[in-house]
C-alpha cells in the first residue's frame, strides 16, 4: 500500500461484485475509507467483512434520487466529507433493437445514466463548496464504437460519458475533477452472462480473436481484462497523481477499439 489516498473518504456504487468490488479493494489498499454501496446489501456486507473496518456497507438504489441524497448526507454527517465518488453501478441486457422492450431501454438509462446523474449531482454540490474532489464514472468502450445487440447499453454509457465531461467543465474552477474509465471486455459476472454456459473458454477466445460476422475487432493485447485492471485506472484518476486531468475518457480495453 502506497498510502496515496490516506485520509480520503470515497463513495462507490455497484460495489458488491466485479469492477465495483475491485475498486473498493484498490481504494482501501491506497489508504482510503470507503462507503461501499450496492442494491444487494449482502454483497457489500460480505466485501466489508473481507476488507475490514475501512469499508462501510450500505444499500443504495441509484435510480432513486431521494435515496442518493439521503445516503450522501448520512455519509458526510457520520464519516466526514467525501473526497472521491466512483460510479460503477450498471446493467446490461443484450438484444437487437427490434427486440428491445420499452422496459429494457428505460432500465439501461435509469441505472447507467440517470444513476450517474443522481450520485454525481449529490456529491458535486458538496465538493464544489469545499473546492476539491474527484468523480470517476465507469462507462464502457461500447459507448465509443457501434456494437450489435448493445444499442441500449452503448447509448446509455455514451450519455454517461458526455454527462461526466459536461459536469467536469462546470465544476473545474471549483477544483473538482470529473473523468471516466471505459473498460472493454472484463472478467465479471456481466461478461460471463453473455456467454453460453459450458463454453466459457471458447467464448473468451472469440472475444480475444474478434468476430468478423458481428463486425467486432479482437483485443490486440490478447487477454480479457481483470477487474483490478479497471480499478487501477480508477484509483489513478481519483488520486492526486491525476491532479491535472479532468474531462478525460480513459479506455482500458487492451486496444480493442483501435483508438489512436
Amino acid at each position: 500500500m502506497s498510502g496515496a489516498l490516506d485520509g480520503r473518504l470515497a463513495l462507490v456504487t455497484g460495489a458488491g461484485r466485479g469492477i465495483g468490488a475491485a475498486v473498493v479493494e484498490a481504494l482501501v489498499e491506497e489508504g482510503a475509507r470507503v462507503v461501499a454501496t450496492d442494491l444487494a446489501l449482502g454483497d457489500v456486507e460480505t466485501l466489508a467483512g473481507k476488507l475490514g473496518e475501512r469499508v462501510t456497507p450500505r444499500r443504495l438504489d441509484v435510480t432513486d434520487a431521494a435515496a442518493v441524497d439521503t445516503l450522501v448526507d448520512a455519509a458526510e454527517s457520520g464519516l466526514g466529507p467525501l473526497d472521491i465518488a466512483v460510479n460503477v453501478a450498471g446493467v446490461l441486457r443484450d438484444a437487437p433493437v427490434t427486440e428491445l422492450t420499452d422496459e429494457d431501454w428505460a432500465a439501461h438509462f435509469a441505472v447507467n445514466t440517470t444513476g450517474v446523474f443522481h450520485v454525481s449531482r449529490a456529491v458535486a454540490r458538496r465538493m464544489t463548496g469545499r473546492g476539491r474532489g474527484s468523480i470517476v464514472t465507469v462507462a464502457s468502450n461500447a459507448g465509443g464504437i457501434p456494437r450489435a445487440n448493445f444499442a441500449a447499453y452503448a447509448a446509455s454509457k455514451a450519455a454517461a460519458v458526455m454527462f461526466t465531461k459536461c459536469l467536469g467543465l462546470e465544476v473545474a474552477r471549483q477544483g473538482v475533477r470529473c473523468n471516466t474509465v471505459s473498460p472493454g471486455s472484463t472478467m465479471t459476472d456481466m461478461q460471463r452472462a453473455l456467454w453460453t454456459e459450458g463454453e466459457e473458454e471458447a467464448s473468451a477466445r472469440r472475444v480475444i480473436e474478434g468476430d468478423l460476422a458481428s463486425y467486432r475487432t479482437g483485443i490486440p493485447l490478447g487477454r480479457i481484462a481483470d477487474p483490478s485492471d479497471i480499478a487501477d485506472a480508477v484509483v489513478f484518476l481519483a488520486s492526486d497523481r491525476a491532479r491535472h486531468i479532468t474531462m478525460h475518457d480513459l479506455y482500458v480495453d487492451g486496444g480493442a477499439t483501435l483508438r489512436a
